[in-house]
């Protein structure tokens, strides 16, 4: 078995014509099953007489199930495996049928439909589901006065394959993340173990359990649906579609459009001092809206989005839907997260931004790449040891060009793996790796004056930086990799105060680096930290989603695969 499988087209709907020859072999035995509590059902269906036998077809579906059950597979490593799964499902119901009672009721599969149709707004299109197939069954099951077992079992099992499906891609994502980015590390420890939840519904012990349940926790993925539902709804607008095919045709139908697509609530709030007006601002919005160049002109850019503005937001934000799947459902109440394209770091805490910063990302040849760790100190007057490629793209070159002279005009001092300072001159492009390059803490020092440690082994961490000057400005994809960060003394005493209970004041911080010795602050309080690539994103407020340029390219591989 392969390790969290995606397949695209499930062999249930083979299994399912495989019981039509299975059913007809079937005996009955003694069975007992658990009837169902009206509030479990809500509304009970009485018929007037048993549409199929339940231990009948219990029997069937242990035909088919039991040869391939292997409990010791569930308790040596997590299975992602749909079909594996429902084994296990049916197993623990005593193969009896999960959605269906021998007196007709189908309450569960209706809410079930519902569920998988409300699923457009995760992104994703529902033909996944076989919704089309799922209803014809169900068509079939509710015209018949006597239904076949076999009957029975193609639609139970193809239901419980359906909710299964759909219950892995809410909380695991449809696409495996390093098929779509290979620098996606952040891992989604999520457990998904629906086969408890469908077993006690089987054996009449629980309600429906809701597809919702599986969903991220993150504020942004709410968000995203509620983006998804308004493009939804606007196809169907008759204002809209008579504004759209004005703009299509050439009219200056922008301002009527525009009001439309927004709803009259703009995401973009103009600065005192911006001279537009009317239109002009408008477009301004809906261009900060779409994270385009925001010139206020309804040029041909802004008048594609505008004309063909349903499938392109909901594809692009179906993308970052699928990004945030990739994360745990529940992260903790208090994190830092800092999104890439956005280039913008948040420290929350209970849900809430305490800190919101510009940082600086690594440049497109040296990305930063997506991951989670455990911020485990702060470190002020941090020495700087040159990491690996750093060392071989720059501060090799420089040195065999220069010499020591390029090494001193860095503040950069050689050693051998003993901590041994040795001459320049030594070092070749052969040896090199054989010594540690650094720089000593002080005011040319790459970190700055304060870093901020979360141990991974991709050595990617937060720092301040000598560089401030990049901050207020537009593109800060600029570092080698790690992130630089805007308020870095603000952000210390944040986190060592109020935090981790420290006597951490900015003077005090002030008061270590006139000593340039480099002192290491434990936390006893480790602050989780998501480094993510999200190119919808809510504003500073959480209050509006709106769409981040995709710095590093990474759309149009995850949009691929997610067609």
């Amino acid at each position: 078995m392969k390790i969290h499988k995606h397949p695209r087209t499930s062999n249930i709907w083979i299994i399912s014509s495989i019981v039509l020859l299975l059913a007809i072999a079937v005996t009955t035995s003694c069975r007992s099953r658990k009837a169902r509590s009206a509030s479990a059902t809500h509304k009970m269906i009485e018929a007037a007489a048993p549409k199929f036998d339940e231990n009948d077809a219990a029997d069937a579906l242990s035909e088919i199930f039991e040869p391939h059950n292997n409990d010791s597979i569930w308790a040596k490593k997590k299975i992602f495996d749909v079909a594996q799964v429902m084994q296990k499902a049916y197993k623990d119901s005593e193969y009896y049928p999960i959605w269906l009672t021998e007196n007709g009721d189908t309450s569960y599969i209706v809410r079930l439909f519902n569920e998988l149709a409300d699923m457009q707004n995760d992104g994703i299109n529902t033909e996944r589901y076989r919704l089309k197939d799922l209803r014809a069954m169900l068509n079939k099951y509710r015209a018949a006065k006597e239904v076949l077992v076999a009957d029975v079992i193609a639609l139970d099992t193809a239901c419980t394959h359906s909710y299964l499906l759909a219950s892995r891609d809410l909380l695991l994502g449809l696409v495996i993340p390093k098929q779509a980015d290979s620098l996606w590390f952040h891992v989604n420890d999520s457990a998904w173990a629906p086969y408890s939840l469908l077993a006690a519904m089987g054996k009449g012990e629980a309600d429906y359990p809701s597809l919702d349940s599986f969903r991220s926790h993150l504020p942004t993925y709410k968000m995203l649906r509620d983006v998804q539902k308004k493009y939804t709804a606007l196809a169907a607008d008759s204002n809209y579609i008579k504004a759209k095919a004005a703009v299509m045709a050439g009219e200056n139908a922008g301002d009527s459009i525009l009001s439309i697509v927004l709803n009259a609530e703009l995401p973009w709030q103009p600065e005192s001092s911006d001279s537009l007006t009317g239109t002009s601002l408008l477009v301004k919005s809906y261009q900060y809206y779409l994270g385009l160049k925001q010139t206020g002109k309804l040029d041909s850019t802004t008048r594609f989005y505008l004309t063909n503005a349903i499938d392109s937001v909901r594809a692009r934000a179906a993308l970052n839907q699928e990004r945030i799947r990739w994360m745990p459902q529940r992260i903790e109440d208090t994190y830092l997260l800092v999104n890439v394209p956005l280039m913008e770091l948040f420290l929350r805490v209970d849900g809430k931004n305490a800190m919101h910063m510009e940082v600086v990302v690594g440049k497109s040849i040296r990305q930063t790449p997506s991951l989670n760790a455990y911020m485990a100190n702060v470190v002020i007057n941090p020495p700087w040891g040159v990491p690996p490629t750093i060392l071989k793209k720059d501060v090799l070159p420089g040195l065999l060009k220069s010499g020591a002279a390029y090494l001193n005009r860095k503040g950069l001092k050689v050693y051998d793996f003993k901590g041994n300072q040795v001459s320049p001159s030594v070092v070749t492009a052969s040896n090199y790796k054989r010594y540690v390059f650094r720089q000593a803490p002080g005011d040319d020092n790459a970190l700055g004056y304060v870093k901020f440690n979360l141990p991974n082994k991709w050595d990617i961490y937060l720092h301040d930086t000598p560089h401030r000057e990049d901050f207020g400005k537009k593109d800060r994809a600029k570092s080698s990799g790690c992130i630089r960060v805007q308020q870095p003394k603000e952000m210390a005493e944040f986190i060592l105060m109020e935090l981790n209970g420290k006597r951490y004041p900015i003077e005090r911080i002030d008061s270590v680096i006139t000593t340039k010795k480099t002192r290491y602050e434990v936390l006893s309080n480790k602050i989780p930290v998501h480094i993510v690539y999200l190119t919808a994103f809510e504003d500073s407020k959480n209050a509006r989603i709106h769409f981040i340029p995709d710095i590093y390219k990474r759309d149009r591989k995850l949009q691929a695969l997610l067609n």
